[in-house]
């Protein structure tokens, strides 16, 4: 039997032209939006044909005999990758992060269409060196960072996976109330919810967090261990403040849901993709089993 050929799965997201065009259908009502907002459509058009450039350059370094897809982000969840596959995510370095917990082992270089906008912490690769990294990653040469994920396990057998984070709380801006347990105390809160975060996602939204509680907590990206961090949780005669935020290796961190209606978990910033979590419900946080397979361009 031949061997399967790699395949490249290219994951993007729509460009703010491509949105504005779906919501305002003609390019015209697109540039009244933009002059009656103190925009242009021409920086807008440059920055969508930047990226579609950046896109074809990175198609066109594909072997000949390879195969290719292209998924978009809001797809994600819908679209099978395979064991072959190397992804390449064209985008943000919160795109790298979005892909991470629909694979498994694969390798994914980040290539940064646009280095004077995104930082290029993940998303590090240049164009240019596609050509070599892709035959060099599906020979399982390249030199890899395996990250450390996060994972959330339900009491009903349901799992997430993030690169970054997980959020635990309410769907909306009322106060998120749940059990949190360390393993040594437990204690009830009222707070606008917690994230637990690997070493990558130290420097997203648990840096923010971090930095205006003043609680640090040091993890590496290849650590199996992670943070949590409170946010905002509000003392009063039925709910403390004490566990706000810490490391864990190894054990998990428990929260049990106090909340009627409207609780959710979800991960890396993708809140369409979430799991109910409603009162009585348990979720058990930890470090995952399986690592996110950065391309170290």
């Amino acid at each position: 039997m031949p061997a399967i050929t790699p395949r490249v799965v290219f994951v993007i997201r729509d460009t703010d032209y491509e949105l504005l065009i779906a919501r305002h259908a003609t390019r015209g009502q697109v540039r009244f939006f933009l002059e009656s907002r103190g925009q242009t459509l021409a920086e807008v058009e440059a920055r969508h044909a930047q990226f579609q450039a950046v896109l074809a350059e990175a198609r066109s370094a594909v072997p000949l005999d390879w195969r290719q897809a292209l998924v978009r982000r809001p797809d994600l969840d819908r679209f099978l990758f395979a064991p072959e596959d190397v992804v390449v995510a064209v985008g943000q370095d919160g795109l790298v992060a979005n892909v991470a917990k629909y694979l498994d082992g694969q390798p994914v270089v980040g290539v940064n269409p646009a280095p004077d906008l995104y930082d290029g912490v993940l998303a590090r690769a240049r164009v240019e060196a596609l050509r070599g990294l892709l035959p060099a990653s599906a020979a399982g040469a390249a030199p890899l960072q395996r990250r450390t994920m996060v994972q959330a396990t339900f009491d009903g057998g349901e799992r997430l996976l993030a690169l970054n984070e997980i959020f635990v709380g309410h769907r909306s801006h009322q106060s998120a109330r749940y059990r949190i347990d360390d393993g040594a105390r437990a204690e009830d809160h009222s707070s606008s919810g917690l994230i637990v975060a690997s070493g990558t996602g130290l420097t997203g939204w648990a840096r923010s967090i971090s930095e205006a509680t003043h609680l640090t907590v040091e993890v590496g990206i290849e650590e199996a261990a992670f943070g949590y961090w409170v946010r905002e949780p509000f003392p009063s005669v039925a709910t403390g403040t004490d566990l706000r935020g810490g490391k864990f290796a190894g054990s998990p961190l428990t929260v049990v849901s106090r909340m009627n209606e409207g609780g959710v978990v979800f991960s890396d910033g993708i809140e369409q993709d979430f799991v109910a979590f409603d009162w009585g419900r348990r979720v058990s946080l930890a470090p995952a089993d399986r690592t996110f397979n950065l391309v170290a361009a």
